[in-house]
């Protein structure tokens, strides 16, 4: 997955969406009864400018800028795995002019960072899950495993031989090779690298065997018979792996996605927020955002306010149980 996990000085790239602006739209209003929005709205990103993540909310921006009637603009403020962005927005004033866009770090960093000064659930307004994209797990074409199930007995025959990369500790790649460790009852040697496209690279040199990687990042090498795919963490087959079945149909119950999701200040407007999360489903729903989404290898989802908050309590448990099992941390 396209997401830096290393502690970084931040960079601060802001780039304006260069959007003809149409006429006002439907307002709503901030607590004090203004009209909302007045003035263009910045949506600050824990990522680097060209990630995974910036494109994938730039698919929205469109859309947003003409049902709003304001520029939105991207700022980029990468580092400490979106720490700083978090914390950025935590501490902006709760008027609907500051939004964060996240990907998983906004659940994992919960449990995965022990002296954080904010706590999302807490800090953040969740204004909507927009999409998500799957993991798929893919083995070394030498692995005499062809299947989930016979991977699992490979494993269970020689603990703590075989191997899986990631782009970092603490990373989707990381922790879910940690949860198959757990529903699978093996031991597997994690080796943490300095990104998605290294790790991926000692996968394809023999250095490891295994690497849960996001589908966008491995799709060419299995068809270029580089890699193998065995299966994706998702609840149904990848459209554009569709050969590839599920964990699940291969006897292991984990759903594990790359999400891309929307927040303000926790003491933002309900209606703004909610005024926001309609022009983001309203986005998403556009057969044009859908399909430019499924081509990146995302599924499209336009949660409401309110899904998206148990969606995000629902995330913060289930990583919270992964990181305690397998006792990953970062300072």
């Amino acid at each position: 997955m396209l997401i830096p996990r290393h502690f970084s000085a931040a960079l601060v790239c802001t780039l304006t969406a260069t959007l003809p602006l149409p006429a006002p739209a439907q307002t709503a209003s901030t607590g004090s009864g203004q009209a909302w929005p007045v003035k263009p709205i910045r949506m600050i990103n824990g990522f680097p400018a060209g990630g995974g993540t910036d494109i994938m909310v730039r698919l929205l921006l469109p859309k947003m800028v003409e049902a709003l009637g304001q520029q939105v603009l991207i700022e980029n403020r990468a580092g400490a795995s979106t720490n700083i962005a978090m914390d950025y927005v935590v501490k902006a004033p709760p008027d609907g002019y500051t939004l964060l866009v996240n990907s998983s770090p906004v659940a994992i960093n919960m449990s995965l960072y022990k002296n954080l000064s904010f706590d999302t659930q807490r800090d953040l307004a969740s204004i909507s899950l927009f999409a998500a994209s799957t993991n798929v797990l893919v083995v070394h074409p030498s692995l005499p495993a062809r299947t989930v199930k016979e991977l699992i007995s490979l494993a269970r025959a020689k603990p703590d031989e075989l191997k899986f990369s990631s782009g970092s500790n603490g990373t989707t790649q990381h922790l879910s090779g940690e949860l198959f460790k757990l529903r699978t009852n093996t031991r597997l040697r994690h080796v943490p690298y300095r990104g998605t496209s290294p790790s991926l690279t000692a996968l394809i040199g023999g250095e490891v065997e295994l690497n849960f990687g996001n589908v966008p990042s491995v799709i060419e090498y299995t068809k270029a018979g580089r890699l193998r795919a065995l299966g994706v963490t998702a609840t149904k087959r990848s459209t554009l792996l569709p050969q590839v079945p599920t964990m699940r149909e291969g006897g292991v119950d984990m759903i594990v996605n790359a999400t891309y999701s929307l927040h303000a200040p926790a003491a933002t407007p309900r209606d703004i927020i909610n005024r926001l999360a309609g022009v983001v489903i309203q986005a998403v729903r556009t057969d044009e955002v859908r399909q430019r989404l499924i081509a990146l290898g995302a599924e499209p989802f336009g949660y409401t306010a309110d899904e998206t908050t148990r969606w995000l309590r629902d995330e913060v448990a289930m990583w919270a149980a992964v990181v305690k099992a397998s006792s990953a941390t970062v300072e």
